[in-house]
């Protein structure tokens, strides 16, 4: 709404309404010591034109970075125009979570087409209609298992983000579970002989991330069997999405669950948010996921039409019975991996082989300089971590030139000391890998 303001005839009415002969007595409260006695000193006010100029001359000021080798959870590719032309229609941008939704058939079938999408690129038979990030759709998956299996015991890859761990142990914190961390064998994978001595008739899930957090694949189907002959559920987590265009499907090596970061697709970085929790399932568990299923369906005339098959927020069913408190569907961010995705099509696998590719021509370029290490040999996706004489001096270096560097890893785990995680997606050309070796060298 334009701001309007009051005419003095307006000013006037609205006193005599509330009984008063002046606005000074509104202050009538506060002593007389304590009010201001002078007009504010505040610049007059611009005029559209200007004001456009002045906030031009500002963000002239940003120093934006020439490329960024950063990732760890948040990943810059380049999103197609018809993403954000899409998601800008009137008809989706304002619309919120669907109450009437038989009426709401173009967001119904959005949804439904982003739910069979993340299905087949997940190896699952079922997929929600998105949560809040990849975290929350982790830790929402390991409590859905202790409850499931009244066990109280959820056990976690210590090579899982480590933001997502700290999510998960306030989720667990709050339902009295226990949260035990395995550690990561040389190769980077999670160890698979302290997981089997971690098993126990306790344990309801274990968590692990492929690509982890140091880009290192894992082997899901080993992992899968050792868990399931325990009786215990396994969860398989993913930050870059764009990881499913090329690697084996989660649910097809085993996994009960597969939960990550959607913003890979069509959602842009945006200082960290909102971002897109993408939650997968095996059909055994579609009355005991959180959040909403769309289906598919023929009306009375046998025309194809789109309905709210399940819904388990509190507020449709008995609180008792919610199996998720979360109370905005993140369709806006759901509908832009739709598009994304049906922009793409299988060119995703095209893209995700890009990832890769970019990754081993920069991660063989910078083992070559002095000093450098590789530290974790097995198979990567678009992150690798590498062993540097000094992980800050490289950064800072980085930043001089306009780049910003890799993430430190010490931050989170002390043992790697002068490791730096670095990321490489399709948006570094291979001109701007050659400038940051030369940086380096």
């Amino acid at each position: 709404m334009d701001y309007c303001p009051h005419t003095n005839d307006d000013i006037t009415q609205m006193q005599a309404a509330i009984g008063i002969s002046s606005i000074d007595e509104l202050f009538a409260d506060i002593p007389k010591k304590f009010r201001l006695k002078r007009m504010l000193d505040i610049p007059a006010a611009l005029s559209e034109q200007q004001t456009i100029t002045a906030m031009s001359d500002l963000a002239r000021k940003n120093k934006l970075p020439q490329l960024t080798l950063t990732g760890a959870g948040a990943y810059s590719h380049f999103i197609p125009a018809v993403v954000g032309h899409i998601i800008g229609r009137a008809e989706f941008y304002t619309a919120y979570t669907p109450y009437q939704a038989e009426i709401s058939q173009g967001i119904m079938q959005a949804i439904y087409e982003y739910q069979t999408m993340i299905a087949h690129l997940t190896g699952t038979e079922i997929a929600n209609a998105s949560m809040y990030d990849g975290a929350s759709a982790m830790a929402e998956a390991a409590v859905l298992c202790a409850k499931m299996s009244n066990r109280t015991k959820i056990i976690v890859a210590r090579s899982v983000h480590p933001e997502y761990r700290q999510v998960l142990n306030t989720y667990s914190w709050a339902n009295g579970y226990a949260v035990v961390e395995i550690a990561y064998a040389a190769s980077g994978q999670i160890d698979l002989n302290a997981l089997q001595n971690q098993l126990d008739d306790h344990v309801a899930a274990v968590l692990v991330q492929s690509p982890n957090f140091f880009g290192v694949i894992e082997d899901i189907a080993p992992i899968a069997d050792v868990v399931h002959k325990k009786g215990v559920l396994l969860v398989v987590g993913f930050t870059d999405a764009t990881s499913l265009g090329i690697l084996q499907p989660a649910g097809a090596s085993g996994a009960d669950f597969v939960v990550g970061e959607g913003q890979s697709f069509g959602n842009p970085l945006n200082y960290g948010g909102p971002y897109l929790g993408v939650f997968a399932a095996r059909e055994k568990f579609l009355r005991r996921i959180p959040g909403r299923l769309v289906g598919a369906t023929l009306d009375k005339n046998g025309q194809r039409g789109f309905v709210l098959t399940l819904q388990t927020r509190e507020q449709h069913i008995r609180r008792e019975k919610a199996t998720s408190n979360i109370c905005s569907n993140e369709a806006l961010c759901a509908l832009a991996a739709g598009v994304y995705l049906a922009a793409l099509g299988k060119n995703l696998k095209k893209l995700a082989a890009l990832n890769v590719y970019k990754t081993q021509y920069l991660k063989n370029k910078l083992m070559r300089l002095s000093g450098w290490h590789e530290v974790f040999a097995a198979p990567v996706y678009n992150e690798f971590v590498l062993r540097c004489p000094n992980a800050r001096q490289v950064n800072e270096k980085l930043q001089a030139a306009g780049i910003i560097g890799g993430y430190e890893l010490h931050k989170d785990y002390p043992e790697l000391k002068n490791t730096i995680l670095f990321c490489v997606t399709e948006m570094i050309s291979k001109e701007g890998m050659d400038k940051v070796v030369m940086i380096l060298k």
